[in-house]
């Protein structure tokens, strides 16, 4: 006599749940991406860097973005700790990026320019630098306030695509 055993329609979410898992007790070095707010306390900047540095010494490669906030402290991080193991992607040429920024972004080793992007507008360039950024990680930190559209997004783009996500709220 033979039993059916009928499996459950959310297997796929124990599949999904099973990858994070994985992901989280992975012991290697991982691609991680940090992205944020512009508009980020001092603070918080100064704690963003204290994890990238961290993060990159613990043999992480970090990916990031050009902009200032989160961004910047990241990269700051991520120099201080080993400079080889940073890629900032930024959304559109070196030049449209602002001047305080430049002086930074220049001394990064690993930096994608995308001028082709210099005839949208930020917002539009970002969320493709965005993209990008995911495609390439395996785990993304993003520090957001909630009307955070293109970061919000983001987030929503990259565990759609099995990333594991960190979301900190800034408010």
């Amino acid at each position: 006599m033979s039993q059916s055993v009928d499996l459950p329609q959310d297997l796929p979410k124990v599949d999904e749940f099973l990858q994070e898992l994985a992901t989280i007790q992975q012991t290697g070095a991982k691609r991680i991406a940090i992205l944020g707010s512009r508009h980020v306390p001092m603070t918080h900047q100064y704690l963003i860097e204290l994890m990238s540095y961290a993060l990159v010494l613990g043999g992480n490669q970090l990916l990031t973005s050009g902009a200032t906030g989160t961004n910047s402290a990241a990269i700051r991080g991520a120099m201080r700790a080993d400079p080889n193991l940073l890629t900032v992607i930024l959304p559109q040429s070196l030049d449209r990026q602002p001047k305080e920024s430049r002086k930074q972004l220049e001394k990064v080793l690993h930096l994608v320019t995308n001028p082709a992007h210099d005839d949208l507008s930020l917002a539009e360039a970002s969320a493709i630098c965005n993209e990008e950024i995911i495609s390439r990680c395996q785990q993304l930190i993003c520090f957001a306030f909630h009307d955070s559209r293109t970061l919000l997004k983001t987030c929503q783009d990259a565990e759609d695509q099995r990333r594991l996500v960190t979301l900190f709220y800034l408010d």
